[in-house]
């Protein structure tokens, strides 16, 4: 326990960057003593009201002994946090520890008496709300489990905060006041609460970016070319519907305009209040821009300007921060809105994209461009964009941002994104799977493997994590990812244009029938269920392909549609062209007007034909002049080879499935004979043994074998006992003590495993083929304390799996399970979930591999238990979920029989958990307050 002599540790992991619910930020931080003439002037702001609903008695001021009790704190028994908006108070809150008579205590008092004030003019901001949940995270940290509070019946705002917050509370009325008591252990309405609050808080915060009313554009030159007139330019030729200002200091005083619109040397000269500023200055000159900006009261930037270092760019967040303000960027490309009544273009390409219901993100101007010229030219009127941002370095604003923004955007049907990094996979999955649920995302991802890392400056380091595991947790979040930014354009282009698919089954229709029989085989090597395809003859006419779409969009048997076309054959009875064929198509049925996004669903689909049938179709063609541009007129995705028309089509059916399944998430069970309190003296005393130098680093340590199989025994799994065989004495009468057939194994590292080594023997029947195993084993091997052998009882046939549970330091516990050997080892057919795993996935888990037929009877096989095997996953999923100081659990192998299994080798590591480092929550946690990430 800290001496009173001792100075206090200032908890710096407390500190944190929140945006507000109108999508300005602020910094919540401890109070020190050095803020007493900060406090002091934050008062001197609180209206007489606010401060009698404080202090239930009239407190004009706050006395010299005030100032140091409201500015010294312990930061255990007693904490004060603050909000801070450009260097001021605008929000305090502390709580004090209490006995249960109300008397100042300490540990193992659990119980405090919390209180806010907040400025008068920042109230209805949620800065109430914000410092509740990290008042209350770190008074959990410091062994607190319940907060009292005090509230005057007609403080109405703060007993809101309070009882908004979605803990379980108990309220009186006693004396005049109003008497709350509440447990601030997280519970599911308290999480939901906080959770809905940062989707609208951060959605807020994008759209102050994307809908302006004024715009500066800082670095605009004086002559006409550089970045600044660049944006000036595009502005103009969007039409934005706001006022525009042109910033520079190098302008002559008498300049009164630059490119047509006002121009001022500074941003406070702009006579009127500025939405956003666009940066366009010398690197080393952007922090005096935005000192400049935050004093003037900008609500957000945009950072084109590039050359920053990491380090430079943190500062850069943290200043803007300071102030209230967001940053796209810094070497950011820009962003677009395409809405009628804003019309913004600040990026530095001048052609702004056609309006429609597509919201891209992409981490590089590059791809950006390339994107948005793709979609330009697949034809007008088939796609559109309804908003772009290029976050470029994204030190600030990030793609999970931006999905809270778009998750209810009634303009954005479809997400398209290309990223380079994700800085907080958890959320990311949690926000995608929260709207891929009504619109689908796509996803293409840069710098996928080890080699290759995310371009200088980037805000977000390389990440180690395999990206097979990265394209398992996306797809678990209804994430469509795809390999290219070609496919990222041929597959949201399809999901913005036709109706999702019910199912796999896709029938073909053409004119050409090596173009069908492509376009069959395509279906084949995409998992779709093609129908033999409606030949029509090279001479066949528009007419002709209407009445064969009709059919199969009318055929029961179809889910999707593709038509494969050839130019017509010189000579034929009827010249048409593509305008005749692209209405024909049409006619036949065009779902033009039933995008993915939109309310209709596969599960109300009726088929109708012409006004929105719910099939979607794909047109195949080749060398057909002008029917892109034609089809795009009518709402058909035109595709010039069928394999990227089927990729696309894929795709959709697989997301479909995704979206259906979605609607019943599957839940984690509980399970009666598991014994949590049981399982955690195990972990504690293994890291109480733990050698100096191991405690010092945090360093994992391994189990023993006898420890790790009672951990897993009080999770109900059973690790089938192996007896050490250091001679052929003791390996003889282990197996008397177990029973024949047994298996002799080593256990050394480098052998574990590894039957095609020799180092497993098995189904040996009796004591002399045991000795005789034994003395092969170690002639061939090495020496018995090498190899440390073990007799262990044969276990009934079945296939040898591996169940994997492992702490990624990116993105937390993950859940993994493949088949032993050649199958996860060399082909890295392995399929991951993110930790806690509910039954849904643990069920998806075992047959997201390739090699799954194999548990299922495949050539004949009897089927194994799955259910078995499933329940196990539950069990190992609950066990790292709930006992954060497990770094890995890994079971191999785990043969599964045709009923039940057995769990023959088990390694457990442990270390310190994230809480006992004093940081209160890991780095890759989604849990804990609200707060921006820092990179």
């Amino acid at each position: 326990m800290r001496t009173p002599t001792e100075e206090p540790a200032y908890p710096a992991h407390w500190e944190a960057d929140v945006v507000l619910r109108d999508g300005g930020t602020a910094r919540i931080r401890p109070i020190t003593p050095e803020d007493a003439d900060r406090l002091v002037r934050f008062y001197e702001q609180v209206s007489d009201q606010s401060k009698y609903y404080r202090f239930f008695a009239p407190y004009p001021h706050l006395s010299d002994r005030d100032v140091r009790r409201f500015t010294h704190h312990d930061h255990v028994d007693r904490v004060g946090l603050a909000a801070v908006v450009g260097g001021e108070f605008i929000a305090t809150v502390r709580y004090d520890r209490i006995d249960h008579l109300g008397r100042p205590a300490s540990l193992p008092a659990d119980e405090a008496e919390v209180a806010f004030l907040v400025r008068d003019d920042h109230q209805g901001r949620g800065v109430g709300s914000a410092l509740l949940e990290h008042i209350a995270a770190c008074a959990r940290e410091r062994g607190v489990r319940r907060f009292v509070a005090e509230v005057l019946p007609a403080n109405v705002k703060m007993v809101k905060v309070f009882t908004d917050a979605g803990y379980a509370q108990k309220r009186t009325f006693e004396d005049g006041t109003v008497h709350l008591t509440f447990g601030i252990t997280p519970t599911e309405q308290s999480l939901a609460v906080m959770r809905a609050r940062e989707q609208r808080a951060e959605a807020r915060s994008v759209q102050r970016l994307l809908s302006p009313a004024s715009v500066a554009v800082i670095g605009v030159s004086r002559i006409s070319r550089g970045a600044g007139r660049t944006v000036l330019a595009s502005l103009r030729a969007a039409g934005f519907t706001g006022r525009v200002y042109a910033v520079n200091r190098a302008f002559l005083p008498q300049t009164a305009e630059i490119g047509s619109v006002p121009a001022h040397r500074f941003v406070h000269e702009i006579p009127e209040p500025v939405d956003l500023a666009v940066v366009a200055v010398p690197a080393e000159e952007v922090p005096g821009v935005v000192a400049e900006c935050g004093a003037r009261g900008v609500r957000g930037l945009v950072v084109l300007s590039a050359d920053f270092g990491r380090e430079e760019q943190r500062e850069l967040v943290r200043q803007a921060r300071s102030y209230g303000m967001r940053i796209i960027g810094p070497n950011a490309f820009g962003v677009i809105n395409t809405a009628p009544g804003i019309r913004l273009n600040t990026t530095l390409s001048p052609r702004t994209p056609e309006p429609g219901r597509i919201g891209l993100f992409t981490q590089s101007g590059a791809i950006g461009i390339a994107v948005l010229d793709a979609l330009h030219r697949r034809g007008r009127g088939l796609v559109g964009v309804s908003t772009f941002v290029s976050a470029g370095n994204r030190a600030d604003v990030s793609g999970n941002d931006v999905l809270q923004y778009w998750d209810d955007d009634p303009d954005t049907d479809v997400v398209l994104m290309y990223l380079e990094s994700f800085g907080n996979p958890r959320k990311f999955n949690r926000l995608a799977r929260r709207t891929a649920a009504r619109k689908p995302i796509v996803v293409v991802k840069g710098a996928r493997h080890s080699a290759s890392v995310p371009p200088p400056g980037h805000a977000v380091p390389a990440g180690r994590t395999p990206d097979a595991t990265v394209s398992s947790l996306l797809r678990q979040a209804g994430v469509i990812r795809v390999d290219t930014v070609t496919e990222l354009i041929d597959t949201g282009v399809l999901l913005a244009a036709q109706p999702l698919p019910a199912g796999p089954r896709v029938g073909i229709l053409g004119n050409a029938e090596s173009l069908c029989l492509l376009t069959y085989d395509a279906c084949l090597a995409r998992g779709l269920r093609p129908r033999l395809a409606t030949g029509l003859t090279t001479e066949a006419a528009p007419g002709d392909f209407r009445a064969a779409l009709r059919a199969a969009l009318a055929d029961p048997a179809t889910d999707a549609v593709v038509v494969a076309a050839i130019p017509r054959v010189e000579g034929a009875e009827e010249d048409w062209g593509a305008a005749e064929l692209a209405a024909a198509l049409h006619e036949a049925g065009s779902p033009a007007d039933a995008p993915a996004g939109a309310s209709e669903t596969p599960e109300t689909s009726d088929g109708a034909a012409p006004g929105g049938p719910a099939k979607p179709v794909a047109v195949v063609h080749l060398a057909i002049e002008g029917l892109d541009a034609a089809l795009a007129e009518h709402g058909l995705p035109a595709y010039p080879a069928p394999e990227r028309a089927v990729g696309a089509l894929a795709e959709a059916v697989r997301y479909a499935r995704w979206r259906r399944e979605a609607a019943a998430p599957g839940r984690v069970p509980e399970y009666e004979d598991i014994d949590e309190p049981a399982a955690s003296a195990v972990l504690d005393r293994a890291l109480d043994r733990r050698p100096e130098r191991d405690r010092e680093t945090h360093r994992s340590t391994p189990l023993t074998r006898e420890e790790a199989a009672e951990l897993l025994r009080h999770y109900g799994i059973a690790v089938r006992p192996a007896l050490p065989a250091p001679d052929a004495d003791a390996a003889a009468a282990a197996a008397r003590r177990l029973g024949y057939p047994v298996a002799l194994k080593t256990t050394a590292p480098h052998l574990r495993h590894r039957a095609d080594l020799g180092g497993v023997r098995l189904d040996i029947a009796d004591e002399t083929g045991l000795r005789h195993a034994w003395d092969e084993l170690t002639g061939q091997l090495g020496s018995p304390a090498e190899l440390r052998p073990v007799v262990q009882a044969m276990a009934r046939r079945g296939v040898d799996t591996v169940v994997q549970a492992t702490v990624d330091p990116a993105i937390g516990a993950v859940l993994s399970f493949g088949l032993a050997g050649p199958p996860s080892e060399l082909l890295g057919d392995t399929a991951h979930r993110l930790v806690p795993a509910t039954d849904r996935d643990a069920a998806e888990l075992v047959r997201a591999i390739r090699s799954a037929p194999v548990l299922f009877g495949w050539r004949g096989a009897q089927p194994v238990d799955t259910a078995a095997l499933e329940e196990l996953l539950l069990r190992v999923s609950r066990l790292v979920d709930e006992h954060p100081g497990i770094v890995s659990v890994d079971l191999e192998p785990v043969v599964v029989a045709a009923s039940g299994l057995a769990v023959l080798d088990a390694a457990v590591r442990v270390a310190d958990a994230p809480a006992a480092l004093g940081t209160g929550y890991p780095a890759w946690s989604d849990q804990g307050p609200r707060r921006l990430p820092a990179y």
